[in-house]
C-alpha cells in the first residue's frame, strides 16, 4: 500500500473513531457517486453529517481542513444530495463537518485531531 493511501486509511478510522466518542452515528463510510465521494456519513443527534477527513503528515504550512477548497466542498454538495435522493430524505436537517487529523510526534501512535462542525 502507498504511503499516502495508508496514511488516509489510519486517518478515516481514527476519525471514525473520535466522532463515536463524540456521540455521533456512523451510518456509511466512502460513499461514492459519480460526483464525488463523502468519507464518512454520520447522524449527530437529529442532524445528518457529511464528514470530509483530512490528514497531513504536518500542519508546519496549513491545516488539513484548508485543503477542502470551493470546487472539493461542490464535489461533497453533489454526493450528499445523491445520498438524501438515494435514501428519500429531502427535507433531513444537514451539515458538512471536517475532521483534521496530523499525526502527534510525541504519542505514537496517536493524532492531534481537529473537528470543524459546520464548516461550509
Amino acid at each position: 500500500m502507498r504511503p499516502r493511501k495508508k496514511l488516509g486509511d489510519a486517518a478515516e478510522r481514527a476519525a471514525e473513531r473520535f466522532l463515536k466518542a463524540h456521540n455521533y452515528t456512523i451510518l456509511a463510510r466512502n460513499f461514492s457517486t459519480p460526483m464525488g465521494e463523502i468519507d464518512i456519513i454520520a447522524a449527530d443527534g437529529d442532524t445528518l453529517c457529511f464528514v470530509e477527513v483530512k490528514s497531513r503528515t504536518s500542519d508546519e504550512f496549513a491545516s488539513p481542513y484548508a485543503s477542502v477548497g470551493p470546487a472539493k466542498q461542490t464535489r461533497i454538495r453533489a454526493a450528499a444530495s445523491a445520498y438524501l435522493g438515494r435514501k428519500r430524505l429531502p427535507n433531513k436537517l444537514c451539515r458538512f463537518d471536517v475532521v483534521s487529523l496530523v499525526p502527534d510526534q510525541a504519542q505514537k501512535p496517536g493524532w492531534n485531531i481537529e473537528l470543524l462542525q459546520d464548516a461550509f
